[in-house]
């Protein structure tokens, strides 16, 4: 593997925002999920629980609700009172509709997915019929007394449960008119409270409704007489979420404590028809209140202020007990927020609205492996560029000779020219910019940095000179006809003359720089790219894929290298292919050709392709053998995989130069240390 010196970096003070609400799409088994700075992901299932698309946050959309309608459009509504329609090719918002009744709480698509409920804080409820192209209002229902906090279809479309605060309304979808209204018990354990929050409701086909309070309780409810026909009490604090299975034998809630409660529809008897529902399984993922819950066909999903994404499998619906029965958290977004200029050994931390410049310590001290070496010189906070406006940084990006920073928001791009004097920095933004590059998805400086490569939500590759403070546009790479896929990832050559691109979904297509033109497109994959580089000399372009592939292909030749038919041939350790987070970055060690770098948050991988692969019998993870053998029996046991788990979570790792690495690290604990208090549970003998 070779010897490193490693800058261990965990100033990077990075807090992901809480999760606010989830919504799961059982036809494209794609899982929406909102934060509260704004911001959505959209996370593929299919693909190894991959972020393959997300939209920046905004500090006025407090998004309160979120949801699927028609097959593959997403809706969002939040406490600004604005419907927003997302645009899932361009990656930015389709439009902004406001529904003239204050804040929004709560929404829901019709189980046709033609229609659109929003539940007000002035305690109206408005039915939107959606066309193809937007959503149309077209009446509102009976006015409520106090805000509506969630809402509910029958899965026939022809009645809506709607929970407010004391009490629960039955509408009738024709007439608009509120059939029943079925007041909760304010009982909180024994003691009257002033009111009761109807957080979460669920309406079945057999027109039975659950609601979820801030009593602790979970009910049931006949809609048809409007009477209470069970009850229970899970919580000393808020159920705060509830969502049902399509099958309606299951659902899950979530509450205050951070716990999540699985409820199932079982037979009373082993030979009886009768069924009822049974409180089955607590989990207990989350250290603080689980906001939103999602019902999969075979997980459940939560998440919450603590900011883990948690997908807990349901053991009896996996037909095969392999590593899709594991559990999974998603902390960080399958995106680098760092990006590193190593001839000045700089470090640019990107959070959502500004970014930080930082230059490593450095040390005199020598030791053997494994030693921490005292700093000589620590390391510096040179930079704090706060953004103008209210959007989130989308990307943002530092040029190798550390002279400018480039950064993009939704409606605005940003660069910057930065002049050294000793300890000062001098900082010159370039001004007119072209509207074009805005909403940037990924910005990209050449070696030389004399280029800046900018890839579009339109689809399209800009390639702009760098000069003394300004720029000229020297083209832009157009999108394939008939395609508007937005560009997510970038990669270019160390010698400036290729440029590899790829879109959402798993396409890649190489440009030559120099000639100003498309030179190949690599053959389609069924999963999306989550990385890829171009080494130097041989100019071939690696790619990693989220199902844990990694794929070599030859630029000049234009076709996959003998050592990538290898590897697909013979296939992946079963243990690689069972890591649970992707692959984030790629890089090559200068001097050793055969050598490829790469990292997951919970591993650093130097694969060596002059050695044999490891096959399934083979230890993965710690295939040397002692020290003390001989460098032949250790070269016949070795194989071409050296991984260190040392360092993680491990949001960025680079080489500096042959000799040194930076490994940029975000403890979870430290998240959780900013975050609010959780609630206090009180614990047997304290």
């Amino acid at each position: 593997m070779g010897e490193f010196k490693v800058h261990r970096v965990r100033f990077f003070n990075y807090v992901p925002s809480g999760i606010r609400c989830v919504a799961y799409n059982n036809q494209s088994n794609r899982l929406a999920v909102s934060r509260t700075d704004g911001t959505v992901e959209i996370y593929n299932l299919s693909a190894n629980y991959f972020q393959e698309k997300f939209f920046p946050g905004h500090e006025s959309r407090a998004t309160e609700a979120l949801c699927w309608a028609n097959g593959q459009r997403l809706f969002s509504a939040g406490l600004n009172g604005e419907i927003i329609e997302y645009d899932l090719q361009a990656l930015n918002i389709k439009y902004a509709m406001d529904a003239f009744g204050g804040p929004i709480w709560s929404m829901a698509a019709s189980p046709s997915g033609s229609q659109l409920l929003v539940g007000c804080e002035d305690g109206s409820v408005k039915l939107f019929q959606i066309t193809p192209d937007k959503i149309q209002f077209e009446r509102n229902f009976d006015r409520q007394k106090s805000r509506i906090l969630s809402l509910s279809w029958h899965p026939a479309g022809t009645h809506i449960a709607a929970g407010s605060i004391d009490y629960i309304s039955v509408f009738d979808v024709k007439s608009g008119s509120a059939i029943h209204k079925m007041l909760v018990d304010r009982q909180y354990m024994g003691v009257s409270k002033r009111k009761c929050i109807i957080w979460g409701v669920a309406f079945l086909s057999d027109g039975t409704v659950i609601s979820v309070d801030s009593a602790g309780k979970v009910q049931f409810w006949d809609s048809a007489t409007g009477t209470l026909v069970k009850n229970h009490l899970i919580a000393n604090t808020d159920v705060q979420s509830i969502a049902i299975s399509d099958q309606e034998d299951s659902f899950v809630v979530g509450t205050a404590e951070g716990t999540v409660f699985h409820f199932q529809l079982v037979s009373v008897t082993s030979n009886s028809s009768e069924k009822q529902w049974v409180r089955t399984k607590p989990f207990q993922h989350h250290t603080h209140d689980v906001r939103a819950v999602a019902h999969s066909p075979i997980a459940l999903i939560s998440g919450g202020t603590d900011t883990h994404l948690v997908i807990r499998p349901l053991m009896e619906k996996v037909e095969v007990k392999n590593y899709d029965a594991a559990l999974r958290k998603i902390t960080f977004p399958h995106r680098r927020l760092v990006s590193c200029a190593k001839k000045k050994q700089l470090l640019l931390f990107q959070f959502a609205h500004h970014l930080e410049l930082w230059r490593l310590g450095s040390t005199v001290a020598t030791g053997k492996n494994g030693d921490t070496l005292p700093l000589s010189k620590n390391a510096d906070h040179l930079l704090h560029l706060k953004t103008k406006g209210p959007e989130n940084i989308i990307c943002s990006c530092i040029s190798p000779c550390g002279s400018w920073i480039a950064y993009s928001t939704a409606s605005r791009f940003f660069l910057y020219r930065l002049n050294y004097e000793h300890d000062n920095i001098n900082l010159q933004r370039v001004s007119k910019m072209p509207a074009f590059l805005r909403s940037a998805l990924q910005i990209l400086f050449s070696e030389d940095s004399t280029k800046l490569f900018v890839a579009s939500n339109q689809g399209s590759v800009h390639v702009i000179r760098l000069l003394e403070g300004s720029f000229k546009h020297l083209h832009t790479f157009q999108p394939q006809s008939g395609t508007v896929e937005s560009m997510c990832l970038l990669a270019v050559s160390p010698d400036g003359n290729w440029l590899a691109a790829s879109g959402t979904s798993a396409g890649v297509h190489v440009y030559n720089v120099k000639q100003l033109k498309l030179h190949c497109t690599v053959p389609a994959y069924n999963f999306p790219v989550t990385a890829l580089a171009i080494a130097p000399n041989t100019n071939n372009l690696v790619i990693a894929h989220s199902d844990q592939q990694v794929f070599e292909y030859s630029i000049p030749d234009k076709q996959y290298t003998q050592w990538s038919r290898t590897i697909q041939k013979q296939g992946f350790h079963h243990l690689w292919l069972q890591r649970d987070t992707p692959i984030t970055h790629i890089s090559f060690h200068p001097k050793r050709p055969m050598h490829i770098l790469l990292h997951d948050a919970y591993m650093f991988c130097i694969i060596d392709k002059s050695l044999p692969l490891p096959n399934d019998k083979t230890l993965l993870y710690n295939p040397l053998p002692p020290t003390n053998e001989s460098d032949i029996i250790r070269r016949r046991t070795a194989h071409a995989f050296k991984i260190s788990k040392k360092y993680k979570p491990l949001l960025f790792m680079d080489l500096l130069d042959e000799r040194t690495l930076v490994a940029v690290e975000r403890p979870l604990d430290d998240i959780i240390a900013q975050l609010p208090p959780p609630i206090k549970k009180k614990k047997f003998g304290t």
